[in-house]
């Protein structure tokens, strides 16, 4: 009995030193297992001035745009564009129906046939006038006629001469009227104005148009600008030439601009004015979001990092933290402002701190940063 107890008791420290022999392998077979991640670029936090900077948004529009609209009432009777058509300059858009000014064009036309023969009737009625005035001169002169017989004929003579200066008149007079039936006839062909793209038309084929009233818009696809509401507040540090930060989120876009142009007058309603960037860039389109980020000088003392040291998982904003191992660890951050292609921090890391600038996408928690 006591040897079997005996056995057991041998038997259970044997498991016992077993198990503890494992388990301290097993710790250090870990530790010396642990991964080695290397390639990261390395960046101490430091505290910088911040400079003071001031948001805007705005809006891409085009430089040059037209809005084209009829001259005068008719009906549509042909609509050779549809939106996002590219056209040429020149190129006929629209024809309208307007039958009583092309019969305008008729008459006038007509008139100057009509001015030309008056004119060629005149014309024969003066040189008879002047041969008659002749003939009676000299019968005159020879005393065949009286002088109330001459004094008629030189009268004719200078009614004639009359007739005549109005005869080319009413001519020149006939000639104009048919140029101006003719341009007013020319207002049924409307033709675009500009090269570029149509953005939007507003009527469609057989509707009714009056004078002024817009039928589609042409944009010029080559240049655009964006364009700022700016606080009436900021007018006097607001400036041709100043730069700023434009990001435009459709194009995938940050670079910095300068104010090409500033409109000199406040809107009463919103208290803005506009300031205008002038965009040299592919892939851009009328109507686009943009956003701004003026200079405003230096500010306080603060801390920033490089954007591409911090990451989203998430709803969350993190940095990779080496500890004085090396040894990664995945931070919390509250950023705030993007200044140039660094973010400020707000809260979660503090001065002299080490975080993983390039390599990120290599760390897991826990990893070891050679």
């Amino acid at each position: 009995m006591i040897h079997t107890k005996v056995i057991r008791v041998s038997l259970g420290l044997l498991l016992l030193a077993g198990c503890s022999g494992s388990g301290h392998d097993s710790g250090k077979k870990v530790s010396e297992t642990a991964t080695v991640v290397k390639g990261v670029v390395i960046e101490r936090v430091a505290a910088s001035s911040l400079p003071e900077t001031f948001e805007v948004s705005g809006v891409v529009r085009s430089r040059t745009s037209a809005v084209i609209s009829s001259r005068l009432p008719g009906t549509i009777s042909a609509m050779n564009v549809q939106e996002g058509d590219r056209i040429k300059k020149g190129q006929l858009l629209i024809r309208l129906d307007a039958r009583e000014n092309q019969a305008n064009e008729a008459s006038a036309v007509a008139g100057i046939e009509e001015a030309r023969r008056g004119l060629d009737e005149a014309l024969a009625r003066k040189r008879l006038a002047d041969v008659t005035q002749e003939r009676f001169q000299k019968l005159f002169i020879e005393q065949a006629v009286t002088r109330q017989e001459f004094d008629i004929k030189q009268t004719e003579r200078e009614l004639a001469s009359q007739g005549l200066a109005r005869a080319e008149a009413r001519l020149r007079q006939a000639r104009e009227g048919a140029k101006a039936a003719v341009a007013v006839a020319g207002y049924t062909k409307i033709v675009a104005p500009i090269s570029g793209v149509v953005t939007s038309k507003l009527a469609a084929l057989g509707a009714t148009v009056f004078p002024g009233q817009p039928l589609m818009t042409i944009e010029d696809e080559g240049q655009y600008q964006l364009e700022f509401a700016i606080p009436e507040s900021l007018a006097a540090k607001v400036k041709q030439g100043s730069s700023v930060q434009v990001t435009l989120d459709a194009a995938g876009a940050t670079f910095t601009a300068q104010i090409a142009e500033v409109v000199p007058a406040v809107d009463p309603a919103t208290r803005t004015f506009t300031a205008k960037i002038n965009l040299n860039r592919k892939g851009l389109k009328s109507g686009m979001f943009g956003r701004g980020t003026i200079s405003m000088g230096t500010g306080s003392i603060g801390l920033t990092v490089a954007k591409k040291a911090v990451f989203e998982r998430g709803a969350l904003t993190s940095v990779w933290v080496l500890d004085k191992d090396n040894i990664a660890r995945m931070r919390l951050v509250k950023v705030g402002k993007l200044i140039g292609s660094r973010l400020e921090i707000l809260s979660g890391l503090s001065e002299g701190e080490r975080i993983a600038v390039e390599g990120a996408e290599k760390i897991t928690e826990g990893v070891k940063v050679e």
